[in-house]
Parts: structure tokens; C-alpha cells; sequence
């Protein structure tokens, strides 16, 4: 009896061995299944480490394992850039075509309405085609103009990504562009043209401001950059200068409501606050298109 209870009290003491390498001992486990991993079996989560079938998607995990959640609570994905490379590739899908075809422009890009002449085939969004707000999020002519978007894109989106989660990140941008358009229609001349993802890129600099602010981060490179932003909006001709601060002050407030809401109702914060932004995006488009028509 003495023996046997021996032989059980070291059995006790035995550190775990990886579930893939039982050669290898080891003292960390997956923060989704808690299954042993070694060290080669690692693979970095928002919180700890997670177990290559877990980063998979794998059903080999314990029934009780809670899903890893970012910051803002959204599902942990293997690849934290997808939807940033997506985004990235539909603009510059549509770019290729605008070269092939510069016509196409005409048929993307924002305008209140055109040509104001009475008894004139008219079009802009003030002659019903709102689709307009959306389809200038991701038009660009020039080379320069999607150059800078598309890598402050890349810098600024791929953090976003995998600190929101794809969802949110994707509500995050797609709203912040539309909020941009809407403000752009609001207070441009109603045949003043504007396209490019500028918007949604100044919503994105809100929404990491907020990020670094949460994360008690140093803010004084992405200050600093924003101010050089803003003194090229309000310097440089041709720039629709509304939709940036449409789009940034739409990132601000989104951005607050995905790293601050409650975590006993965040979903309802995060996509509530978005419903809102959105609500605020039909009224000011409303308005303007009762003044066009």
C-alpha cells in the first residue's frame, strides 16, 4: 500500500507532456483547449498560446474550450491580415480597371448631381444614385493618390485587424468611408467630383488613436503623423478635405465603442454605435439631396 501510494504521489508531480511530442515535457498549455504544448507547438494568441488544431479551427479541442478573443472581442483569426489584403486588392483591382477603361470613373466616383441644367439627363447621388457613397470608397486615377492610401491601408489596417477582429475591423472601414462620402455630399458643391479610400484611411487613424490611447501606448508617432495628414488636407488643392474628417471623426467614435464597450453587452455598443453612424449618414445624406432637388 505504502509503495503504490508512492508510485501515485509522483505520478501527480510528473510535469505534462506535449499532446504532439510526448518526449518533450512541458509546463504550458492552450489557452482554448489546455491540451500540453511544447514550444515548437506555440503559436502566439492575443492571450497566451494556442495549439496548432485550435489556430486551425479543429474540433480535436476539449467541448468546454471557450473561443480566444481580441481586444475588442472579436474571434482570433490565423491570418490577422485577410480582409486588409482583400481591401487592398478590390482597390487596386478597380484602379487597373479605371487605367483600361477611364470612363469607367465617371460611373464610380462621388457627385451630387451633374450637369445642373434643367431638362438634362442628370446623375449623382441627389437623382437617387446613393450607390455613388459607397463605389468612390474605392476608386482612385492617379498613381500618387492610391500609392499613399494603399500603404497607410497596409500599415494602419493590419494591426486594426488583429486587435478588432475581422468583423468589427470590416464595419470599422466600411462605415468610416461612408461617413466620409456622406459629409463630402453634405458640404462639397453639388457637381464637385471626389473619389479615392481616403475616408475610410482617416477612420482607420481615428480608431488607432483610440487603440494606442487603450493600450496605454506612446502616441505621439501616430499624433504626429495625423497632423501631417491634416496639414496636407487643408494645403493641398483638389483634396476633399470633408472626407477626411468625416471619416476620422467616424473612426474616433466607432473605434471608442469597440475597445470600451462593456463586455457584458459589447456587441450591442460596438455594432449599435455603427447603426448610428450610419443613421447620421442617411440623415446628412437626406438633407443634402433636398437641397440639389
Amino acid at each position: 500500500m505504502d509503495d503504490q501510494a508512492a508510485g501515485s504521489a509522483q505520478d501527480a508531480q510528473r510535469v505534462p507532456v506535449c499532446y504532439r511530442h510526448p518526449d518533450r515535457e512541458t509546463g504550458v498549455r492552450c489557452t482554448r483547449c489546455e491540451r500540453p504544448i511544447c514550444p515548437e507547438c506555440m503559436v502566439d494568441a492575443s492571450v497566451g498560446f494556442q495549439c496548432p488544431e485550435c489556430v486551425r479551427g479543429g474540433t480535436g479541442h476539449a467541448p468546454s474550450a471557450s473561443m480566444p478573443r481580441t481586444l475588442a472581442g472579436g474571434v482570433v483569426a490565423a491570418d490577422p491580415r485577410l480582409l486588409t489584403k482583400i481591401l487592398l486588392g478590390i482597390n487596386l483591382a478597380v484602379f487597373v480597371a479605371v487605367q483600361i477603361r477611364p470612363s469607367l470613373a465617371r460611373e464610380l466616383y462621388l457627385i451630387g448631381q451633374w450637369p445642373p441644367a434643367p431638362f438634362l439627363p442628370t446623375e449623382g447621388v441627389a437623382t437617387g444614385e446613393w450607390y455613388r457613397l459607397f463605389t468612390s470608397m474605392f476608386a482612385h486615377e492617379e498613381i500618387w493618390h492610391i500609392g499613399f492610401n494603399m500603404l497607410s491601408l497596409w500599415w494602419l489596417g493590419g494591426p486594426l485587424e488583429q486587435a478588432l477582429g475581422r468583423a468589427r475591423y470590416l464595419a470599422l472601414y466600411l462605415v468610416s468611408g461612408l461617413a466620409g462620402s456622406a459629409l463630402t455630399y453634405l458640404l462639397a458643391a453639388g457637381t464637385a467630383a471626389s473619389l479615392g479610400a481616403s475616408g475610410a484611411i482617416f477612420g482607420l487613424f481615428g480608431a488607432t488613436a483610440v487603440l494606442m490611447r487603450r493600450l496605454q501606448y506612446d502616441m505621439r508617432p501616430i499624433i504626429a503623423l495625423l497632423v501631417i495628414n491634416l496639414i496636407f488636407t487643408f494645403s493641398w488643392g483638389n483634396i476633399a478635405w470633408q472626407a477626411h474628417i468625416g471619416g476620422l471623426v467616424a473612426g474616433v467614435v466607432i473605434g471608442y465603442a469597440m475597445v470600451h464597450a462593456p463586455r457584458e453587452r459589447r456587441a450591442l455598443v460596438q455594432y449599435g454605435t455603427c447603426a448610428l453612424v450610419l443613421a447620421v449618414v442617411v440623415g446628412m445624406t437626406l438633407l443634402r439631396t433636398a437641397q440639389l432637388t
